[in-house]
This record gives structure tokens, C-alpha cells and sequence, in this order.
């Protein structure tokens, strides 16, 4: 009984420990479908929302916008994505900063010309105010 009780004891403070991380992570993750979901749905309030005014954000053909270049591309439909989906994505967190990588597969009507997009993205998220927002983001063809 003593071993079972000190065993609990072990893996109840284990889990405190890793808690924290997987609650960072689990906004994080959020923060980053709630984007995913702005991209195909956009609103000028919710890009503005889950973004910084220093956005740095990077096309994989090399193009970088700011906050306000992302979101009028995205609002006005220059920049129109029909369905995306994210895989193999990872996070890694450092105090108020994290990193985000995936796979992210999209098919676009940019223009009224039907695309597909599969290309790596490397994101920066940093913690403002308990909200994750993104600060930078790169993409690369794969």
C-alpha cells in the first residue's frame, strides 16, 4: 500500500510539472487553428486579433508583409484560400515565446485561378497579455 501511495504521489507531482507546458501548448495549438481558420473565413477583427502590429510574415516566394498587408490580402481576396490542413505540426515553448512548425496544405482560388499549396512554415508566437499572437511567420516549398 506505502508503494502504491508514494507511486501516486510521484506521477501526481510529474503531472503538475508537465501541466503547465501542455496548457501553453494547448493555446498555442489554439491560437494557431484559430488563424488557420481566419485564413479560409477572414475577418479584418479576427487576423488583427491573433497577430501583432510587427508582423513579419513570409511568403515561400520570398514576399513579406506586414499585419496590414497580410489582413487586406486576406480580407479582400487577393489572397483566397479555399480549404487548408495542417500536418507533422510541433511546438516548442520557451517563457513567452513559441515555435511553431507544420506541413500546411491548401487549395486556393487567388484571383479566380484554382491552386494547390503544400509548403513548410516555420512560426513565431509570443504570449501578450495570457494571448498568444503571432509575430513571425516563413514559409518554403517543399
Amino acid at each position: 500500500m506505502k508503494q502504491f501511495v508514494f507511486l501516486l504521489l510521484v506521477m501526481t507531482i510529474a503531472s503538475v510539472g508537465t501541466y503547465a507546458q501542455s496548457s501553453d501548448e494547448k493555446a498555442v495549438a489554439t491560437a494557431v487553428e484559430n488563424l488557420r481558420k481566419a485564413m479560409v473565413d477572414p475577418t479584418k477583427a479576427a487576423l488583427v486579433n491573433l497577430t501583432v502590429p510587427e508582423l513579419s510574415y513570409g511568403h515561400s516566394t520570398g514576399k513579406i508583409e506586414d499585419q496590414a498587408e497580410f489582413v487586406k490580402a486576406l480580407v479582400s481576396g487577393a489572397s483566397d484560400f479555399v480549404t487548408i490542413s495542417l500536418s507533422d505540426q510541433s511546438i516548442k515553448i520557451k517563457g513567452n515565446t513559441a515555435i511553431v512548425r507544420h506541413v500546411f496544405n491548401a487549395t486556393s482560388n487567388d484571383g479566380g485561378k484554382p491552386g494547390v499549396v503544400k509548403i513548410s512554415i516555420l512560426m513565431v508566437w509570443i504570449k501578450q497579455n495570457k494571448e498568444w499572437k503571432l509575430l513571425a511567420r516563413q514559409a518554403v516549398k517543399i
